[in-house]
């Protein structure tokens, strides 16, 4: 459906490329941090690394998106594969809860018998993960002129992620000068919280969407009155759902209208609306010209609208 793909192939292959890089980049540091804070015994790096597993799915499930968004339609998957990014953001959200239990479980473990810490090399490998971030956050910030969500996605968790490497320099430092050995589980708990704050969005939209969920930002009610509002035509607006694939919003609804002299102008206006205010490009609108069960689309606005117009004349 070539009227929904906004970008040119070129911005995919270049949002593409940018994409893996960065997932390569973050899954390499990943595997640094994790081989680092096992040496190291920091729980700090640990949950630094539990966070850039997040971001190397969230950049995982990005490329995957930007991937499946080319393929066409199929009879079988008329929406394309567009939900199995959908579906991977939720398993992604769904194993980060996991991983933020383990780490807090842990470092509850540590704060009551601490272990030994080795601040240098966890300085090291925290220093090395901050600029791993800084990288891939300069990579993907780079390819989000055009603003696709699963970019902005990933930049929003690498900026999230340079926060937990602070982190654990900070902490390797306080161990280096003091010997105080309980930052490390502290500071592993408070990016364990900023890992958990992500993963609920993530688990929060994605839930919404497999639910086929209205779209977030859009309040249905809202919207069938400002339908009525805009449209004198419009009797009543019913059997509203939207829901959303991908990026693409859809919706189905039935107008109740008074009959117009041109049909398809008005059909034309109302896509048009939908478009512009609620961003939906995908409307199926069934026209209803008889009397119907449902009450009228606001009968008391329309008799308030007439008391304005006689108070006027006065």
């Amino acid at each position: 459906m070539p009227e929904h793909t906004h970008a040119s192939p070129a911005t995919h292959d270049g949002n593409s490329r940018r994409l893996v890089l960065a997932f390569v980049v973050t899954a390499l540091f990943m595997i640094a941090e994790v081989a680092g804070g096992i040496i190291s015994g920091s729980l700090a790096l640990l949950a630094d690394a539990g966070h850039m597993l997040t971001d190397a799915a969230a950049l995982l499930v990005a490329i995957l998106a930007v991937r499946f968004a080319r393929r066409d339609p199929t009879a079988q998957h008329s929406f394309g594969y567009l939900r199995l990014t959908t579906l991977a953001a939720f398993v992604n959200a769904a194993a980060l809860m996991v991983i933020v239990v383990i780490i807090v479980w842990e470092a509850i473990r540590r704060f009551l018998a601490p272990a030994p810490v080795m601040g240098p090399t966890m300085l090291a490998v925290a220093v090395a993960g901050l600029l791993a971030n800084l990288l891939a956050f300069w990579l993907l910030h780079h390819g989000s002129e055009e603003k696709n969500i699963n970019v902005r996605a990933a930049a929003l968790h690498v900026l999230g992620d340079l926060l937990g490497s602070v982190g654990a320099i900070a902490a390797a430092i306080v161990i280096m000068w003091t010997g105080w050995t309980p930052i490390d589980p502290i500071l592993s708990v408070l990016v364990s919280c900023l890992v958990l704050r992500s993963a609920w969005r993530l688990l929060k939209e994605s839930t919404n969407e497999l639910l086929e969920g209205t779209p977030l930002g859009i309040d249905s009610v809202k919207l069938q009155k400002a339908l009525c509002r805009e449209f004198p035509e419009v009797r009543n607006v019913h059997h509203v759902h939207i829901w959303q694939i991908g990026e693409q919003r859809l919706m189905t609804l039935h107008v109740h209208v008074i009959p117009p002299h041109d049909h398809d102008a008005l059909l034309d206006r109302l896509q048009h609306y939908l478009e512009e205010h609620y961003h939906i490009g995908h409307a199926t609108i069934q026209m209803e010209y008889q009397g119907c069960e449902e009450p009228d689309c606001d009968l008391t606005h329309h008799a308030a609208q007439s008391a304005g117009h006689a108070h006027h004349h006065h």
